[in-house]
């Protein structure tokens, strides 16, 4: 009977709130101080739901590393607490506003109403980020029109419809759904899901037969918004329920946003009725950024950054606009340009040099292969040793023309995707056999002589970054 009597209160003490200090404390004994210091004591908890709980966190970045490496490790921690937990939201608060929140408890509640999900069904998803919204989308002469039109939807519903928003990855898309499906959620059922999502719904519907559930929410909700719709391509059985449910939607005077990566009739693998029903609304495009709206971007997301890391993270207004000149294809590079700095500062608690920065940013940087050439190469070699460049391609086999020939042969080797026949042939027709030796001999030098190693950077870093003036 006593027995009876524990186990009734240990369930009755689970079934109250978690106590996430317990939590934390578990998670700094499993996980380490060091890394407890630098990730998991930021983390807040805001909520919890039916079968998830609400955290936060300061920044987009600290988001996505948690996420990346420890939320399945948080997950399992809070799941011995309490069973029923099934996932971790995590949303971006800055400590300001945690402040406010503490303050005023119907901030709370209002975020209760903003965290859409569905109550005791097969989905169990939810995509519309808090921290989206159209009040922080930059706009700019490329993206304008996109945010006018988004605007004009979420005050009037089926204005435009559908509203078809296409552009390249990480031009803002998805923010620009989000602040849509955000706004107008208040006053509306609103379902926001990724063509992958909703095929990956479509199918286990199917197979656990319940399509009737799946057929009834997607077609009685009041605006559907679907992202990265070139996905459906080629899904025949999934494009056939998508075309009678588009169809069930503008019928019941609903209002449908799709994103893609490109126009709809550029869409390959879809129906050509879906291709017309899209654009049949209004079509809106997001073009490549252009150095205002980057400079835009940049600053904004460095004067966030200053804010939460003012201590360690000055980032000059010499790399804002070294940053916003280099990396021209997209939005969401810019913003990874930035984290990576960050992260750079935290670590070695300094502000990295444009040097440094080059560096950082290697892989991001605009360093297109037509700046580097065979041709500049040579030209540039030739000018550091102080050769002619009729030397250098010459048969002479003189050791002061030697090591620069070889140089330059293993500078084009590294910088460049030409093929050892090719490289060969650039070098007045050598041989591949004679590309080989020079790429080894200058290798093996670079580990026994420093200053040839010094030189070989020298050089690099003036084919790579100080080129523009060559290419006048």
């Amino acid at each position: 009977m006593s027995n009876i009597k524990i186990n009734k209160t240990i369930d009755n003490f689970k079934s109250e709130d978690l106590d996430w200090s317990l939590i934390q404390k578990e998670m700094k004994n499993k996980l380490g101080s060091d890394v407890y210091e630098s990730w998991l004591k930021k983390i807040d908890f805001v909520e919890e739901f039916n079968n998830y709980i609400l955290l936060s966190v300061p920044t987009r970045f600290i988001r996505d590393w948690i996420t990346s490496r420890y939320l399945d490790q948080i997950l399992q921690t809070v799941k011995n607490y309490k069973k029923q937990i099934i996932r971790i939201e995590l949303k971006i608060i800055d400590k300001l506003e945690i402040n406010t929140e503490s303050k005023n408890h119907l901030k709370v509640e209002s975020d209760k109403k903003n965290i859409s999900f569905l109550k005791d069904n097969l989905f169990q998803y939810n995509r519309i980020d808090p921290n989206k919204r159209f009040e922080n989308f930059i706009i700019g002469s490329s993206n304008k029109l996109a945010y006018e039109a988004s605007l004009k939807v979420s005050e009037t519903i089926s204005h435009y419809n559908p509203l078809y928003i296409y552009g390249g990855v990480g031009m803002g898309k998805t923010h620009l759904l989000n602040s849509i499906g955000f706004k107008l959620k208040q006053n509306n059922k609103v379902m926001f899901i990724s063509a992958e999502r909703f095929m990956y719904q479509f199918v286990k519907s199917i197979k656990s037969n319940d399509m009737v559930r799946f057929k009834e929410y997607f077609r009685n909700t009041d605006v559907l918004l679907i992202d990265d719709i070139q996905f459906m391509n080629g899904k025949e059985a999934m494009q056939e329920e998508f075309f009678h449910t588009f169809n069930a939607l503008l019928e019941r005077g609903s209002q449908i946003i799709v994103s893609a990566d490109r126009p709809p009739n550029k869409l390959a693998r879809i129906q050509e009725r879906l291709k017309s029903r899209f654009s049949g609304g209004l079509v809106v495009d997001i073009q490549k950024p252009d150095f205002v709206l980057r400079k835009k971007i940049i600053e904004k997301k460095a004067e966030e950054l200053n804010i939460l890391y003012s201590e360690k993270c000055k980032i000059s207004s010499e790399i804002q606009n070294y940053i916003s000149t280099e990396i021209t294809t997209s939005i969401r590079e810019l913003v990874g340009a930035l984290n990576r700095i960050i992260s750079f500062s935290r670590i070695y608690n300094k502000s990295p040099n444009l040097g440094e920065t080059k560096v950082i940013l290697k892989d991001l940087l605009n360093l297109t292969e037509n700046k580097v050439t065979i041709d500049l190469i040579q030209t540039l070699v030739c000018k550091f040793f102080k050769i002619s460049k009729n030397e250098m391609l010459s048969s002479r086999r003189s050791r002061y023309l030697v090591r620069p020939r070889q140089t330059a042969i293993y500078l084009t080797k590294v910088l460049t995707s030409k093929s050892l026949p090719e490289i060969g042939r650039e070098f007045s027709n050598r041989d591949h056999t004679t590309i080989i030796h020079s790429v080894k001999t200058i290798e093996k030098l670079k580990e026994k002589d420093t200053e040839m190693a010094d030189n070989i950077n020298k050089l690099k870093n003036q084919i790579l970054y100080s080129n523009k003036n060559n290419e006048i």
